[in-house]
């Protein structure tokens, strides 16, 4: 299907690895020129990095002035922003273990960084007569889990704020989404120090054993791979779904069994 993205300019966080570089190959294979945004660049952006129509940008959108640094950097013409930067960090000690930086570093990195750079690029959008947002949520801002607390308080939160954006500037010929992945076959599950590593140190499972166990709660019997993530983000990105807003997308092999 040709969703009509050649020569639309995306913005795209979290970009080196995972989720956020299988967006970035999705969008260059449709045309887009892409700004890919990250700390440091990987080996697998740096693949891509010879093609004209992708530029990287080194920020660290923890901090506050990220969201305007990359919106300067990626110019006068933004039709899509896909927030997508985040972590989450495994806490089997429940509630007490979280400290208040705790939970402002999860908060700042799943929410705020979002808001911001959101808040960053909107006018160049605005000015240009529409634009599409999509972020990067998670089944866990409508699953609350004690082992990720503040990481699923700060994805409700960013579902939260996407609801409301569409609803203000919809008219503006602005639409926001949010997809909500469930496990996903990348390192914040799989890699070193994920979820799967955390709780095999914790209970002695072999990491493989933790991840067939999460995997087994989806109707699928699997996790997602990254690439079934970022054809949604591009279908949503496009005007395939132009009527599309205030919408939260699940992509969860079935886990989530509630209506």
């Amino acid at each position: 299907m040709d969703l009509g993205l050649e020569g639309k300019v995306a913005v795209v966080t979290g970009a080196s690895k995972g989720i956020g570089l299988a967006i970035v190959r999705a969008l260059l294979v449709e045309g887009a020129t892409v700004v890919a945004c990250a700390r440091s660049t990987s080996p697998e952006l740096d693949e891509l990095l010879g093609r004209v129509q992708l530029t990287f940008v080194p920020v660290d959108l923890a901090g506050s002035d990220g969201g305007q640094a990359l919106a300067n950097a990626a110019g006068p013409k933004i039709d899509i922003l896909v927030n997508n930067v985040g972590a989450a960090k495994t806490r089997l000690g429940g509630f007490l273990e979280i400290s208040d930086n705790d939970w402002a570093a999860s908060l700042n990195l799943n929410f705020l960084a979002a808001m911001r750079v959101t808040r960053a690029v909107l006018p160049t959008m605005l000015h240009a007569g529409g634009g599409t947002i999509v972020n990067v949520a998670s089944v866990n801002a409508f699953l609350p889990d004690p082992d990720v607390m503040d990481y699923s308080a700060a994805k409700a939160a960013l579902w939260n704020f996407a609801k409301s954006l569409s609803k203000e500037y919809g008219h503006q010929g602005i639409r926001v989404n949010c997809v909500s992945p469930g496990p996903v076959e990348t390192d914040l599950w799989l890699g070193s120090g994920g979820v799967a590593d955390t709780v095999s140190q914790a209970t002695g499972q072999t990491p493989a054993a933790v991840a067939s166990a999460a995997a087994s709660s989806a109707a699928t019997g699997r996790f997602s791979h990254p690439a079934e993530i970022a054809d949604v983000v591009l279908f949503l990105a496009s005007d395939k779904a132009a009527n599309a807003t205030g919408s939260n997308f699940t992509i969860d092999g079935g886990m989530i069994t509630t209506l």
